[in-house]
């Protein structure tokens, strides 16, 4: 939750720090593309790696190693010297080093709880990480702001070291893996868990979605500090309370997760979450108002928590046991690897179009993944493990 607190620093001030260098929007937006980049480069590598190692020591080890770079970063703000150029760089340093961490964290969480209890520890998890990261730490970047541009980024580091220290003293057991076939390489390792997640009819339908969704959330991301400031012209503070509004949404979507999935099953709950982001999309792209914009972001953030819970525990749930972390980087990588275009097509967008078009075209992607998300939605489709032919289970609800 440490991280999560100097991640919602660092994310809302990046694009501030971008803005404040350059108005150009294809140059902000490029800032959010190169910060994707990694997952399509590193991603099915980081998921290969958490299946061989020991997961509590990569996370901490990565959060040390991020640490040390938000630290100088930091300075070289302090100095006066930050450029576009560096910002970039900055962004995909740290995804590269997120891709183990994220995938390692999927990886060791099912050795903790029981498979029937990891819906509602994601949920706990996202929304600990929601509180921790967007209650507290996106209203208090415009304060420490003021204090001065490195401020944000020198807080981001201290929480990246302590994260690390409490990462590190933590007494766990390293979870059983079964010895790996005689000459198993990383290679084969990957295209394993790839294929077990083509074949899982399930995985595949929300991997598709979840990759359209991802190039309209690039375009979204990548522009929304232009739709606040250029558009509607709420300046820092409007930016720091759309992004409280979409953490305050993304708290009551935990909350509610575990009634509505009880209700709907998991499949069925992300489906209804696509459908209703649509609706908020189209009101900020629309509604030339601050308020509306802080509204549709709660709402938007609501059912992303929603999307969130519930494909990830499937993942975790579905995939083998010795198999999380290449089918959850798998799941990522294909997923994640059209943000980068998407945020290019917001800068775009937004430069020919207007500053408020962007929302708009994320509409149009989410439309297009709710209907690639209606036929993973039918019941009892198989698990199938990494053979392909044997079926071992059937889908949660």
């Amino acid at each position: 939750m440490l991280s999560s607190f100097g991640d919602a620093l660092r994310t809302a001030a990046l694009p501030l720090l971008a803005a404040s260098l350059t108005d150009r929007p294809l140059l902000i937006a490029s800032v959010t593309a190169c910060g994707y980049l990694p997952w399509i480069v590193f991603g099915l590598l980081g998921g290969a790696v958490a299946d061989r190692v020991d997961q509590r020591r990569a996370m901490w080890t990565v959060d040390a190693v991020r640490g040390l770079l938000v630290a100088g970063f930091a300075v070289v703000v302090a100095l006066g010297h930050a450029s576009i150029a560096l910002l970039i760089a900055l962004a995909f340093a740290l995804t590269t080093l997120q891709t183990l961490f994220d995938n390692a964290a999927t990886a060791l969480l099912p050795s903790l709880v029981e498979r029937q209890a990891l819906g509602s520890a994601n949920a706990r998890l996202m929304t600990g990480q929601k509180i921790a990261g967007g209650l507290v730490g996106a209203p208090a970047v415009p304060v420490l702001i003021a204090a001065g541009a490195a401020v944000p980024f020198l807080a981001d580091a201290a929480t990246f070291l302590l994260a690390a220290a409490l990462v590190a003293a933590l007494r766990t057991a390293a979870p059983e893996r079964a010895a790996r076939a005689a000459g198993s390489t990383l290679r084969r390792e990957i295209a394993a868990g790839l294929r077990t997640l083509w074949h899982d009819r399930a995985l595949r339908g929300l991997c598709a979605a979840t990759a359209l969704c991802n190039i309209g959330m690039g375009a979204l991301i990548a522009t929304l500090v232009i739709l606040v400031t250029g558009w509607l012209h709420a300046g820092s503070a409007g930016y720091a309370a759309v992004a409280t509004a979409y953490t305050v949404g993304g708290l009551a979507g935990g909350v509610l997760n575990r009634w509505i999935t009880a209700g709907l099953g998991p499949l069925r709950t992300v489906l209804l979450a696509g459908t209703v982001q649509i609706g908020a999309l189209l009101v900020m792209g629309t509604v030339r108002s601050l308020t509306a914009l802080v509204a549709a972001l709660a709402v938007f953030g609501s059912m992303g928590m929603l999307w969130n819970v519930n494909t990830t525990t499937l993942m975790q749930q579905r995939a083998p046991a010795d198999m999380v972390g290449r089918v959850s980087s798998a799941f990522r990588t294909l997923a994640v690897a059209g943000a980068p275009l998407g945020a290019l097509l917001g800068g775009a967008v937004a430069t020919a179009g207007g500053r408020n078009t962007p929302p708009l075209l994320t509409a149009a992607f989410f439309v297009l993944s709710v209907t690639a998300l209606i036929p993973a939605r039918k019941p009892d489709v198989p698990v199938v493990a990494p053979d392909d032919d044997v079926t071992t289970a059937r889908a949660p609800g």
